[in-house]
């Protein structure tokens, strides 16, 4: 198969984990578990599973023999609490949940939510790297926190906008297990130069998210050169999944078709 000119069959071994708090939404929650595995995908991520209960999902993901490899902290009322002075017991209850539902899937990663703090950018800076420090040393070896820059497009206020950003306070935090979320999708909105971003902050980059820019669709149309980014991960050795994580223009299966390259069917 050839998009935009690359023969990309056979030549990448990119490996696609489907976020199916967007796609396959044609089914219930539990029920995309194995459709996104029908369809070919080797792993499964998702945002807030907590509206089924962890054992029910644990026993998809092993009957569908798939892993779910990341899940977010639950969002409340201001897209997480990690950034927010005054909701510590707050935060550390979210994380509790996060957690839970993690070692009952097998699952090795959490987005843990920053939030859109009220308070002045210090105060809410004290309070992320404090609640940050207390879940870096609260989560089992081998799990990795993942803290997500999201564009002020969509998300106005956040704490965290830029990738930039976030690597600054990661590397004055010095935890080792929390990590960079790269989404092409809100690091182009904000920062552009995905490919040099890449390889800047490549040691920091925990888990890397695909969709495009502007419409968050498929990732076959817009402003990334999907080939391009794909190429530049591998040069650096990328070894982890990139979750598919974007609106579908339509039905989620007819939509698969840049994937073809890295689904296996």
């Amino acid at each position: 198969m050839k998009r935009r000119g690359v023969d990309t069959v056979g030549a990448m071994s990119i490996r696609l984990a489907a976020n199916i708090s967007m796609l396959f939404r044609e089914y219930g929650f539990a029920d995309r578990i194995a459709a996104a595995a029908g369809a070919g995908f080797p792993a499964v991520e998702c945002q807030f599973p907590y509206e089924v209960e962890a054992d029910v999902l644990a026993a998809r993901l092993a009957q569908a023999k798939v892993p779910m490899i990341g899940l977010n902290t639950p969002p409340g009322d201001r897209f997480g609490s990690a950034a927010v002075p005054g909701l510590e017991g707050r935060f550390r209850e979210d994380f509790e949940l996060a957690l839970r539902y993690a070692q009952a899937m097998g699952t090795n990663a959490i987005h843990v939510m920053s939030g859109v703090p009220d308070a002045p950018r210090e105060k809410a800076r004290v309070a992320f790297l404090a609640n940050l420090r207390w879940a870096a040393q609260r989560a089992p070896e081998g799990m990795t926190l993942l803290i997500e820059p999201l564009n002020s497009r969509d998300r106005p206020g956040y704490f965290v906008s830029r990738s930039d950003e976030v690597v600054e306070l990661l590397t004055e935090l010095a935890c080792p297990n929390v990590k960079v979320m790269f989404d092409l999708y809100h690091v182009q909105i904000m920062e552009g130069d995905l490919i040099i971003r890449l390889a800047r902050h490549f040691a920091h980059i925990g888990h890397v998210q695909i969709a495009s820019v502007p419409g968050r669709h498929e990732p076959d149309e817009g402003e990334i050169f999907l080939d391009g980014v794909f190429t530049a991960l591998e040069a650096q050795g990328w070894g982890g999944y990139v979750g598919a994580e974007y609106n579908p223009r339509g039905d989620t299966e007819e939509g698969l078709g840049w994937a073809e390259p890295w689904l296996a069917r």
